[in-house]
């Protein structure tokens, strides 16, 4: 962190407590290799009695001021959704950039704690103003006050402490300082970066401090790029240089390092294949002979054949989340060792690998000098492109159904591989795919092809419904020069379709398309693969005879829906009508609003199986036939996983070291 400028000794301006965060925040700047930006392109927000005359009276009076010293405000219709839209806007800015969202009292703040737990499971800066009650207590309890016998200084706000990487609750001006700087620091920290949460009691937010003026002088954050220790890129090159079958797993840290060219080099140098997490999907193009797609529990065959016979596995900015690793059952060489560069210490140790701590770009070029001169032989690059070729003729397969596909299904109703294929062809190589729950982001993960480094955005660390349509409002603000299509069932519509408002009322344009399949389509077909027999999960009227849940569909038109709020609504009922849709949005004007493309499909039509497992358990005992045959496929799954505590990967053991 460096201070741009001097303010004169013992110089101070007289504010109010919000006022002066609201000047603080418009006067911090992150910079990385030598590249500045503002830190907070804004604030969202909601105003209730909690902040409306303390931060929403400041942030008026910003607005109104003149200067550069400007935090734009942008009025969102839920809490939760405008905390996703800051996170999309700050994955899309490689986490250089970020906004701050303020709420009110009680239920307007603790709304924004599901977009918390989702920044920080995700490692997204995002800063959070949840509003209090009194700190003075004078007319306690007020109203949305939580009570609690045992513990009077308990607000609702403390439920942020666990889902947050930093929290501070200012109850007096003089601690306002202190909870900035150590807000800002969390913020610009690639290794503890997350959710930030301020708690501000509504009376200290309207309560007048005279502050040093030195508080508001510009600051600029620097982000770091931490180098490798040369004995680990050592150690990490001597493991590498050992193996016959080794893989990278490029994590989302490929993405927020700028790392793309460095894993090219590296790859094209040594000819090591790559399989993609979900946040690190697009790590290299669509087309590259090394890349192999998704791996793991929603991978293509072509990674995951090469997960399972890999002696050596390069992890690259990943966390090894459970779909990555297939829930322990991907890697099934029986002496396989790990490397892990990341920039978290934390993430780096896992599965007993060699920890290469580092930024993820500098390392990659470091392990791209140490390896010179080998690479894997011409068989094993043989054998990536065969099953590379294999996969995407699966892919082509699924994107233009043969008519023994098509032929049986309904009339209008399309498949999801056909959407999908018609999105991605139809797209230009820079515009953003967005998804993040059901059934899709697995299908995209291992179907979709990406042409450009930011073009991918799978929000999978949470997998959060409602996240899409107000995330793609953060995807356009972070570059009006890519068209954002969000990708959303229906059940995920339903969650959070109320930011199309905030779209309308912004001229933000995005194009959402909404897969209509009656039901939540992922959790039906993992049911059914439980046993369960998609029990819950179909959108209809209660049967008269059954009393259960399986009677007619029920007569919701969500495209009347997305018509009534605002949004430019196309319905489409057929492949052609769904190719002149997308080519309709993407000729929709940069400035007019959002866009819906309504398309039903067929919820019992599958994307290609990579015959992964995810780890989901199954009822033990069960009088239903259909359970007792999946606990059987569960019991022979599990005696796949592994423990994937391996062998040390250090070339030094204590012995030979003394």
């Amino acid at each position: 962190m460096t201070r741009d400028a001097q303010q004169p000794a013992g110089a101070t301006v007289r504010l109010t407590v919000a006022q002066a965060l609201v000047r603080f925040l418009a006067n911090q700047w992150s910079e990385r290799d030598g590249e500045r930006q503002k830190l907070f392109a804004g604030c969202f927000g909601i105003f209730g009695h909690g902040n409306v005359a303390g931060l929403g009276q400041a942030l008026l009076q910003n607005e109104l001021a003149d200067g550069d010293e400007h935090l734009p405000y942008v009025l969102a219709r839920n809490e939760q959704a405008m905390v996703h839209t800051s996170v999309a806007y700050a994955r899309q800015k490689d986490r250089l950039q970020t906004w701050a969202c303020t709420a009110s009292v009680g239920p307007g703040s603790t709304n924004m704690l599901t977009g918390a737990a989702l920044a920080t499971i995700n490692r997204i800066p995002v800063l959070l103003l949840p509003s209090g009650t009194f700190a003075t207590r004078v007319s306690a309890p007020v109203l949305q006050e939580l009570e609690l016998p045992h513990a009077a200084d308990i607000t609702v706000n403390d439920a942020f402490r666990p889902l947050s990487k930093f929290f501070d609750r200012v109850s007096r001006p003089e601690q306002l300082p202190a909870a900035l700087l150590g807000a800002m620091r969390v913020l610009t920290d690639p290794v503890e970066t997350g959710a930030v949460t301020i708690a501000l009691p509504q009376d200290v937010q309207a309560e007048a401090h005279d502050w040093p003026v030195g508080l508001f002088a510009p600051r600029v954050w620097r982000v770091a790029r931490p180098l490798p220790e040369a004995v680990d890129v050592a150690d990490a090159a001597a493991v590498i240089r050992s193996a016959k079958r080794p893989l990278v797993v490029a994590g989302g840290g490929v993405h927020y390092s700028g790392a793309e060219s460095a894993l090219q080099a590296f790859c094209e140098a040594t000819g090591i294949p790559v399989g993609e997490s979900q946040a690190g999907k697009g790590s290299l193009p669509h087309g590259h002979p090394q890349e192999m797609g998704a791996v793991g529990s929603t991978g293509t065959t072509a990674a995951n054949a090469l997960a399972a016979e890999a002696d050596v596995v390069i992890g690259i900015g990943t966390r090894w989340s459970d779909f990555t690793t297939a829930s322990r059952t991907a890697f099934q060489d029986s002496g396989v060792r790990f490397v892990n560069v990341n920039v978290a210490r934390f993430d780096a140790g896992k599965h007993s690998g060699l920890s290469v701590v580092a930024d993820a770009r500098e390392a990659l070029t470091a392990l791209t000098t140490a390896l010179e001169g080998w690479s894997v032989d011409d068989a094993y690059r043989s054998r990536q492109a065969e099953l590379w070729s294999a996969w995407d003729a699966s892919v082509e397969a699924a994107f233009n159904p043969p008519a023994e596909v098509t032929d049986r299904l309904a009339t209008g109703l399309l498949t999801q591989g056909e959407v999908l294929g018609a999105v991605n062809e139809l797209t230009d190589p820079r515009d953003v795919v967005l998804c993040a729950a059901g059934s899709m982001p697995g299908d995209i993960h291992k179907l979709w092809r990406v042409r450009d480094r930011k073009a991918y955005h799978v929000e999978y660390g949470y997998s959060c419904m409602g996240y899409e349509v107000p995330a793609s409002i953060g995807i356009r603000l972070a570059d009006e020069s890519r068209d954002v299509f969000a990708m959303v069932g229906d059940g995920g519509y339903l969650m959070m379709p109320t930011e199309l408002v905030t779209a309308v009322q912004e001229r933000v344009k995005v194009v959402v398309v909404l897969v209509q399949n009656h039901g939540f389509h992922s959790i039906g077909s993992l049911s059914e693969s439980l046993g369960s027999q998609r029990f819950g999960t179909k959108y209809r009227y209660r049967g008269a005879s059954s009393g259960r849940l399986d009677g007619d569909v029920l007569p919701v038109d969500l495209a009347a829906n997305a018509r009534s709020l605002g949004a430019h609504v196309i319905e489409v009922h057929s492949r052609d009508e769904l190719h002149q849709a997308i080519k309709e949005a993407k000729a929709w004007p940069s400035d007019g609003g959002p866009v819906v493309i309504h398309v039903e499909t067929d919820p019992t039509v599958y994307a290609p199986d990579s015959d992964a497992w995810w780890d989901v358990p199954v009822s033990q005992v069960s009088d239903l036939a259909s359970t007792q045959q999946a606990f059987r496929e569960y019991e022979e799954r599990k005696a796949t996983q592994r423990p994937l505590v391996t062998p040390t990967s250090s070339t030094t053991t204590p012995e030979s070291a003394s």
